[in-house]
């Protein structure tokens, strides 16, 4: 674990030994010690550099795709492997026109005027080589022919035949698809050197710079970003490259470019961010990679092309901003590519996002009451919803002298009262009285709510009381204080 760590982070270099003083003057003097270069994993040219070894016996799925590992290959090695394959086919097929000649004695008799050869005018190896050639690359010049009276040259010139073209497509299309690779395409596409982490929009951004040089456009282009970086899980696994993904635009479609002019590419540090934690402060001890991937279409070719950079974090600049590299010229924009890697200053907060956000809750005096109040508001709500299975409870007597069974129950809540249109928040309910204490549940919105709630349903059940319980409500009086004493005071129970 140990190699591993400080094999792949300079972070990682914490020694351990039994004697505290010693490890601490070690650790003083790692700290003290220049930092050694970093270690890239994709350069940034694009190149990355990962070397795979001891395959073993998986060597043998490179022969398996061997059009595709001719491709790969560098050029030197595909120039060494077409001119060799050529020459050694045309000296092998030449040494069977030999071989053919020398077993028949067309070599001895070639200048008998009486005796007809396999293949006229071949008299030795090298006249047997430009024979092969002539029909080879269908010259003919007419002097060297194959006859009749040979079946096994017959035989053998449909063998060379079949074995030309299968050569000739092989090679040849292995050298055509390596030169019309659009890597060369990605020289012309660049990337600043280096990113930049700034405010914009009031969100703190981490930002770079891509750019196309020719004019013909890249057809979808689209960009993706990676970070790399080594971690360990809560289960203790350390992983030396591990990949994350950095948004930069995928929901609003600002990842598709349209790559005529140089564009800056942000990625918004909030707390779904990689970057959530990071401050101008930790910079100083944190190690990463920031991989950069554009890709898209070749407006000339159709061929798809891919363009890849990286950032360390030695090549991250806080608090930086890129200088604007377009101007309005007579009749066109011009891009002033002098500029494109200049950066400059600009006030930047060195705190990370989630130091800001937790500074901005302290010190906002209202966030911490809504916040422990939100529990007391969810218990009252509770509460109220209990009053719904009392509700249900209500003596069937009552039912029957309301005349209704089905009584609203919010009404059923509230106080019994119709001739009132006001009410204060102290002659409500206990339980009502919590629910507007909570901010923004003030106490005129509660009163027109419940006055609302009550008039119009009070106001059409007493009219569908029996005639003896209208005279006793008295004409919109109050109908509690009218009550027997029992109902009565079944009534007020409801509501302590």
């Amino acid at each position: 674990m140990s190699a591993l760590r400080r094999k792949f982070g300079d972070d990682y270099q914490v020694v351990t030994t039994s004697s505290s003083g010693s490890g601490f003057h070690q650790q003083q003097a790692a700290a003290a010690a220049p930092r050694r270069k970093r270690q890239r994993f994709v350069d940034k040219n694009g190149r990355c550099n990962v070397q795979h070894g001891n395959l073993g016996s998986e060597t043998s799925r490179y022969l398996s795709d061997l059009f595709t590992t001719l491709v790969d290959l560098k050029w030197r090695w595909n120039l060494f492997i077409f001119i060799l394959t050529y020459t050694v086919a045309w000296l092998f097929m030449a040494s069977m026109w030999w071989l053919i000649a020398y077993m028949r004695g067309d070599l001895n008799r070639a200048h008998d005027d009486n005796y007809t050869p396999c293949v006229a005018n071949v008299y030795n190896f090298p006249s047997a080589f430009l024979f092969f050639i002539e029909t080879e690359a269908t010259i003919g010049y007419g002097y060297r022919y194959i006859t009749d009276k040979c079946p096994e040259g017959i035989i053998l010139f449909l063998f060379q035949s079949i074995l030309g073209s299968i050569v000739d497509a092989f090679l040849i299309g292995c050298m055509f698809i390596k030169m019309s690779q659009p890597k060369k395409r990605a020289e012309t596409l660049m990337f600043s050197e280096h990113a930049v982490i700034s405010m914009r929009d009031g969100k703190l951004t981490l930002m770079f710079r891509v750019g196309n040089l020719r004019n013909s456009h890249m057809v979808s282009a689209q960009i993706r970003c990676k970070l790399l970086k080594s971690r360990q899980t809560p289960e203790g696994e350390f992983l030396p490259l591990d990949q994350l993904e950095l948004d930069v635009g995928f929901s609003t479609g600002a990842d598709q470019l349209f790559l005529v002019s140089p564009l800056t590419i942000c990625h918004v540090i909030d707390a779904k961010s990689p970057f959530y934690d990071l401050s101008q402060r930790s910079m100083q001890t944190e190690q990463f990679e920031i991989v950069v991937i554009l890709e898209g279409i070749v407006e000339t070719t159709g061929m798809t092309c891919q363009a890849r950079t990286s950032y360390t974090e030695d090549e991250v600049l806080w608090g930086h901003r890129f200088f604007p590299v377009i101007s309005l010229e007579e009749g066109f924009f011009k891009v002033d590519y002098s500029q494109f890697h200049a950066t400059f200053e600009v006030p930047t907060t060195p705190y990370s996002v989630k130091e800001q956000e937790e500074m901005l809750l302290i010190s906002s005096p209202l966030i911490g009451p809504a916040v422990s109040n939100s529990k007391e508001r969810n218990n009252s709500v509770e509460c109220l919803d209990g009053l719904d299975d009392i509700s249900t409870k209500i003596p069937s007597k009552l039912q029957k002298m309301t005349g209704r069974e089905d009584f609203p129950k919010k009404l059923l809540r509230m106080s019994s009262t119709t001739s009132e249109k006001a009410y204060s928040i102290g002659d409500l309910p206990m339980k009502l009285q919590r629910i507007s204490s909570v901010p923004g549940n003030s106490e005129e919105k509660l009163v027109s709510k419940t006055t609302k709630m009550m008039s119009d349903p009070m106001s059409q059940s007493v009219a569908d009381l029996p005639p003896k319980l209208q005279k006793l409500s008295g004409g919109g009086a109050r109908m509690e204080g009218k009550l027997p004493p029992k109902l009565r005071k079944m009534n007020s129970d409801r509501f302590t």
